[in-house]
């Protein structure tokens, strides 16, 4: 009998245990110091950070969540049935080029308090706007998607393994007594799965977790097939009942002191932060609101600033809100780092049915006490004969927001940044360097990435095309995006000196229309627009 098998046949229809999903491997009856992670352990830093992962499920409209004041005309033209009224956007401090969704005011308050810090068209440059395979992606951090060879680990799940080493054989002890990963989910995801198991437990209610006895503790063993797999579900039934009592008791122990709005979001985050207040030494928390593929009817006709997805910006914003107010009451703001997430953005113009279509790029805000408050990157670029497939190219890969969160917050050091990347990333002026001893590497305007240099010349180009731009040395790499959003030509990638170089483009054989050309060097990057007519 197969594990799978055994796993479907065996198992009560009532347990769900987080060690029995996202398909197992038999590694998890191997060492722990087979994995390659293991050797680079002393470049990892313990702390007592703690991210808490908001993901927007289904594909929020980053336009409408961000809007472009400096792009207005061409947003409102390319969207008239569902854009927000120019005199309702919600203004920020310090920036006159972007403004949020008029049901945010409690994130703008965030924001002009220094909590909160927007990075603009964040993405990658694979986009296949398929829900699965684009969340599959934002969690593994492998935007290669090869089918024969996938990544099966989740970002977070590798670097608790890299901490962790070991788990969950030697867990919990002395040292690690608490859950490492807590998901407000009835299923865990990918982006906590290990190299062995879920690096996490997926909880609904906290007052009742996984309270059943072992039903594997009297199978006996040695007189099946699957008995290594018998073994193996006892222990996780048996570790998995330890962590049920001490997030019970964690949860027992605290109360809130903020008061919440009412919703599912907000009900998640009262859970994570009494978890928090009750001691839990948890590392990272994921939680999730649902209902952004609005391709119909996101907004009201009679206003657009009102609709189902105003209502999902309100919860999201109030919920976020009341959150680090809770924690600040608690005197735990100083260890909490918020993320939200989405698996790809809405297209450009919007649709006939007062909705928007799956697109690409699109903001993801980040908030805490130790966020670089302001607007990282440009408004996206909207062409003023915008087509229905046109999408918003991205200024950041999203990988280099989770290398910041890693080397700027939970202190991961190389070469096991990039081991757990799966490749090398910029990393982004988002988190104050003050929590893992850093200097800030970016002064707080980000003016360096102004001062890039990016030219094509001609501009339009027929078939070849000279490049000229500036690097301040090291990393630099030069991408060509279509108007879909996705890169299809890396033009130039690796070290350069410090100064400005000039390279030749043969035609690459691409049809005409609109692309973009993305400069990513160090922490600073420049996209810029260019034609091919033939």
């Amino acid at each position: 009998m197969n594990r799978r098998n055994f796993f479907r046949t065996s198992l009560p229809a009532v347990v769900t245990m987080p060690g029995l999903l996202n398909g197992l491997s038999f590694r998890a009856f191997g060492s722990a110091a087979d994995d390659p992670l293991t050797s680079l352990l002393s470049s990892a830093a313990s702390n007592d950070h703690i991210l808490v992962l908001v993901q927007l499920q289904g594909g929020n409209d980053g336009l409408n969540m961000v809007i472009p004041l400096d792009m207005y005309a061409n947003y409102y033209n390319a969207r008239t049935n569902v854009a927000i009224p120019q005199s309702k956007v919600l203004r920020l401090n310090g920036t006159d080029e972007s403004g949020l969704h008029p049901a945010m005011t409690e994130l703008q308050n965030l924001y002009n308090g220094g909590k909160a810090s927007i990075v603009q068209s964040v993405g990658y440059g694979t986009q296949n706007f398929s829900h699965f395979k684009s969340t599959d992606i934002w969690m593994t951090g492998d935007a290669s998607y090869n089918r024969t060879n996938r990544v099966k680990t989740g970002w977070l799940g590798r670097y608790l393994e890299s901490e962790y080493p070991g788990y969950p054989d030697m867990y919990p002890n002395a040292e690690s007594p608490d859950p490492l990963a807590i998901q407000i989910s009835p299923v865990p995801t990918v982006d906590v799965q290990g190299p062995v198991i879920s690096m996490g437990l997926s909880i609904t209610d906290p007052t009742n977790v996984y309270n059943f006895i072992n039903p594997f503790h009297d199978y006996p063993l040695n007189q099946i097939p699957g008995d290594a797999a018998l073994k193996y579900v006892r222990v996780i039934s048996e570790k998995t009942k330890t962590y049920s009592d001490i997030i019970r008791a964690a949860y027992l122990s605290s109360n809130n002191m903020a008061t919440y709005p009412n919703g599912s979001l907000a009900d998640q985050l009262k859970i994570v932060a009494r978890l928090i207040s009750g001691g839990l030494q948890t590392r990272v928390y994921t939680v999730t609101i649902g209902g952004f593929d609005t391709h119909k009817k996101q907004v009201n006709a009679s206003d657009t600033t009102t609709g189902f997805h105003a209502e999902l910006m309100k919860s999201l914003s109030s919920s976020i809100a009341a959150f680090q107010n809770d924690l600040e009451l608690m005197g735990l703001d100083d260890r909490v780092l918020g993320m939200t997430f989405s698996e790809f953005g809405r297209r450009i113009k919007s649709n006939a049915s007062m909705g928007t279509d799956h697109g690409a790029a699109a903001p993801l805000i980040l908030f805490g006490k130790h966020v670089k408050s302001g607007v990282l990157g440009k408004s996206p670029e909207i062409p003023a004969d915008i087509q229905t497939a046109h999408n918003i190219a991205f200024q950041y890969d999203f990988r280099s927001v989770y290398a910041t969160v890693l080397e700027r917050w939970f202190c991961v050091k190389q070469p096991l940044l990039d081991n757990l990347l799966l490749d090398h990333y910029q990393s982004l002026p988002l988190v104050s360097g003050g929590p893992c001893g850093l200097p800030d590497s970016i002064d707080d305007n980000n003016n360096q990435s102004d001062g890039l240099i990016l030219k094509a010349w001609p501009n339009p180009f027929a078939g070849r095309f000279s490049l000229q731009f500036s690097s301040y040395g090291g990393f630099t790499m030069i991408q060509q995006i279509n108007a879909m959003g996705q890169v299809v030509k890396v033009l130039t990638r690796g070290d350069y000196n410090e100064g400005t170089h000039t390279i030749d483009v043969p035609d690459n054989a691409l049809p005409a229309g609109q692309y973009f050309l993305r400069l990513q060097n160090k922490a600073y990057q420049k996209v810029i627009s260019v034609i091919k007519t033939r």
